[in-house]
């Protein structure tokens, strides 16, 4: 069994037990996500593929979390950004601005990228390397900025 995949699990098992609904719901979700994930894909999900998956139901939650708050439901956004944040904690150490920036400048010479035009080039090698560490649209951006300098 996967290790990322066994901490959500005793996480869920502990927030059971201490009756943390929205940790309980949250993570049941997760584990839902990640079972589907793997019927899909016909076997055992690795650390790795489990990351994505915690990312993509971050995504999620900040979306809905900023979609409730400019419709005017504070109760519904507070509780997005909570089940967010308790995702946020089975992710890796996200990257910090400066070693984003030399990893999309390495990438952009690597590629040997000039325009824009390049920019699907780029965004392929940046995301192999930082692997659920930044996210994706933060990386977009900064690839962007790099190449039209």
């Amino acid at each position: 069994m996967d290790s990322l995949l066994s901490k959500i699990q005793n996480d869920l098992k502990d927030a059971q037990l201490s009756r943390d609904e929205i940790k309980v719901s949250t993570l049941r979700l997760l584990l839902s996500e990640i079972k589907n994930a793997e019927i899909a894909k016909g076997n055992s999900l690795s650390d790795q593929d489990i990351i994505s998956i915690v990312s993509k139901e971050l995504k999620k939650r900040k979306e809905a979390a900023t979609s409730f708050a400019s419709g005017g439901r504070t109760e519904s956004a507070q509780k997005e950004e909570s089940e967010a944040t308790i995702l946020e904690g089975y992710l890796p150490e996200q990257l910090s601005d400066e070693e984003l920036t030399k990893i999309v400048e390495s990438s952009i010479t690597e590629a040997g990228a000039t325009s824009i035009a390049d920019m699907g080039k780029v965004m392929g090698i940046v995301i192999g390397k930082v692997a659920g560490k930044a996210d994706g649209g933060k990386i977009s951006a900064l690839v962007k900025e790099k190449l039209t300098q």
